[in-house]
C-alpha cells in the first residue's frame, strides 16, 4: 500500500508533461502510472499541474548584516514563506565574520536552521578570508563534506576578493568537485561613482541605481568569465540584470568556457525609475545589481526564453522597511551607501515566473521546470534526489492551480518583512498543496506541517573537473 497517492493531475518534469498518478512510499516516488492501488491518503489532482518542489538556490536568512542590523527571516519564517511560494528547498548563504574558521561558521549555521525549517536546507560558502589553509585543506575537506558551493565577491570592501583569489577558488573547486559563483560588480568603480554622488548631494535611494551602473556589472562578468577561462573551469554567474551582461556570458560559452547564468524577479518587473518616484521610500528596492530599465527587463526574458539563464532564483535578502535595525537604520537617511542591501522575493519567485512567463506564452512547463527546481539540483549537487519527479527521487511535490487569480499583498505573504517589492501586481496561477519528502505540507492553502519538518541536506560533489 502507498502512503500517498496524487491522481489524475498533469505532471510536468523539464524534459517531459503527461498525465499519471504518482504513488508515494516511505518519502520517496515509488511508481508513476495509472491504477496504482490503494494508498492511505489520496489527493485529486484534477484540472491542476503536479510539478517538482521548488528548488530556490539564492537566499538569505539569518546572516550577519553588520552593526545594528538584522535580516528579517530567520530560518522559521524564511523557509515557511519560501513553503507557501512552492518551494521544497532553499539553498542560503553561511557568511563567516572575518578571521572565523569556517567550520566554526558552519557549526553556528547548522545551530540557527536546526529545528526550525519548514522547507529542505543545503548551504553555501560565502569565501571572503581567502587563505594558504582554506585551499589547501579547509575547502577540499569541507566539499567532500557536501558543502560543494562557494560564492565569491567582486564588490564590497568586506566580501571582496583578488582576483588571484578567485583563480585560487575556481581551480580548488574545480579539482574536488566544487561550485563557484561570483557577484559581479566593479568595486572600484562603484566606489569612486559613491563618492561623486555625495559630492554632489545626491544621495537618496534613487542614486544607489546610479553608481551601480551596467558598465560596472559588464566589466566585472568579463573579468569574472575571463578568470574561469584561464582556470579552466565552471562558473555560476548570479543574478544577471542586463543585456551587455548576458552578451559576456553568450560570448564565453562560444569560447567553450562552462557558465551557468542567473537572474531574478526584480530585473523582470522593477526598474530604477521605480526608485525615483518613491523618493525615501526607495529604500525598499535598494539592491545589488539594481534593477535597471525596460529594455534590460527585455533581455532578461529574452536569456530566459533563449535557454541563456539556467536558473531563476529570488536573492531572498529582506530587511524590515519601518525598522531601525531594517532599512531605517540610523545611518540610511545620510546616504543610500548605508541602506541595508536587498529585498524580499522568495514566496514569490515561483508564481512570477509562472503567471508571467508559462501562462503569458514566453516558456513552457518543461522550461520552467528546469528554470526553478531542476537545474538548481543539477548545478548544486541534489539532483536526481531532487528537482525532479522521478522514481526514487524525494517525494518533493507541488500542485498548482493554474486558474487562481490573486493581487499581491504583503498581507498575505509568509515572511516576516513587513512590505513586498511587488505590492499590487495582478497574477494567476499559484501552488495550493505542498508535499515534502512525502509529508503534505500546505494543503489547499492551509499550512499543515510542522516546523523542523524540513532538515539539511548535503550535496554532492560533481566529478573532478
Amino acid at each position: 500500500m502507498f502512503d500517498l497517492i496524487i491522481r489524475n493531475g498533469t505532471v510536468a518534469t523539464a524534459a517531459d508533461v503527461f498525465e499519471a498518478d504518482i504513488g508515494i512510499i516511505d518519502g520517496r516516488i515509488a511508481q508513476i502510472g495509472r491504477d496504482l492501488g490503494p494508498a492511505r491518503r489520496e489527493i485529486d489532482a484534477a484540472g491542476k499541474y503536479v510539478l517538482p518542489g521548488g528548488i530556490d538556490s539564492h537566499v538569505h536568512i539569518s546572516q550577519p548584516s553588520g552593526a545594528g542590523i538584522t535580516m528579517a527571516d530567520d530560518f522559521e519564517s524564511g523557509t515557511r514563506s519560501a513553503l507557501f511560494g512552492g518551494n521544497t528547498t532553499v539553498m542560503p548563504f553561511c557568511l563567516p565574520e572575518k578571521g572565523a574558521p569556517l567550520r566554526e561558521a558552519l557549526a553556528d549555521y547548522h545551530a540557527l536552521a536546526e529545528g526550525n525549517c519548514y522547507t529542505d536546507v543545503s548551504f553555501h560558502i560565502i569565501l571572503n578570508d581567502p587563505t594558504p589553509q582554506l585551499f589547501g585543506q579547509d575547502l577540499p575537506a569541507l566539499i567532500a563534506k557536501g558543502y560543494t558551493s562557494v560564492k565569491v565577491f567582486m564588490t564590497y570592501d568586506d566580501l571582496k576578493i583578488s582576483d588571484g583569489d578567485i583563480l585560487r577558488t575556481l581551480d580548488t573547486a574545480r579539482a574536488h568537485g566544487g561550485t563557484v559563483q561570483v557577484h559581479c560588480e566593479n568595486e572600484d568603480a562603484i566606489k569612486y561613482l559613491i563618492e561623486r554622488a555625495e559630492r554632489e548631494g545626491n544621495i537618496t535611494p534613487f542614486f544607489h541605481t546610479q553608481v551601480r551602473p551596467i558598465a560596472a556589472e559588464r566589466e566585472a562578468t568579463h573579468r569574472a568569465l575571463t578568470l574561469a577561462e584561464v582556470s579552466e573551469s565552471p562558473i555560476v554567474i548570479v543574478h544577471v540584470s542586463n543585456a551587455e551582461a548576458i552578451g559576456e556570458i553568450s560570448a564565453s560559452r562560444a569560447r567553450g568556457v562552462k557558465v551557468i547564468g542567473e537572474t531574478c524577479p526584480q530585473y523582470l518587473l522593477l526598474t530604477a525609475e521605480d526608485l525615483r518616484d518613491m523618493d525615501w521610500e526607495g529604500a525598499k528596492l535598494v539592491c545589488s545589481p539594481p534593477p535597471r530599465d525596460k529594455a534590460s527587463q527585455e533581455a532578461c526574458w529574452r536569456g530566459i526564453e533563449n535557454g541563456t539563464f539556467d536558473l531563476f532564483s529570488s536573492d531572498h535578502c529582506p530587511f524590515r522597511y519601518n525598522d531601525v535595525s531594517g532599512k531605517q537604520a540610523p545611518k540610511a537617511k545620510t546616504s543610500f551607501r548605508h541602506i541595508p542591501n536587498g529585498i524580499p522575493g522568495v514566496e514569490l519567485r515561483m508564481p512570477i515566473l509562472f503567471s508571467e512567463g508559462v501562462l503569458k506564452g514566453r516558456i513552457d512547463l518543461p522550461r520552467f521546470v528546469a528554470l526553478t527546481a531542476t537545474n538548481h539540483a543539477r548545478a548544486f549537487g541534489l539532483y536526481p534526489r531532487k528537482g525532479t519527479i522521478a522514481i526514487g527521487s524525494d517525494a518533493d511535490i507541488t500542485i498548482w492551480d493554474p486558474e487562481a487569480e490573486y493581487t499581491v499583498t504583503h498581507a498575505d505573504l509568509h515572511d516576516n518583512a513587513d512590505y513586498t517589492p511587488y505590492e499590487g501586481l495582478r497574477l494567476k496561477g499559484r501552488p495550493e498543496t505542498v508535499v515534502l519528502r512525502g509529508k503534505v505540507m500546505i494543503d489547499r492553502g492551509a499550512l499543515v506541517g510542522d516546523r523542523g519538518d524540513g532538515h539539511y541536506q548535503p550535496a554532492t560533489p560533481h566529478p573532478a573537473r
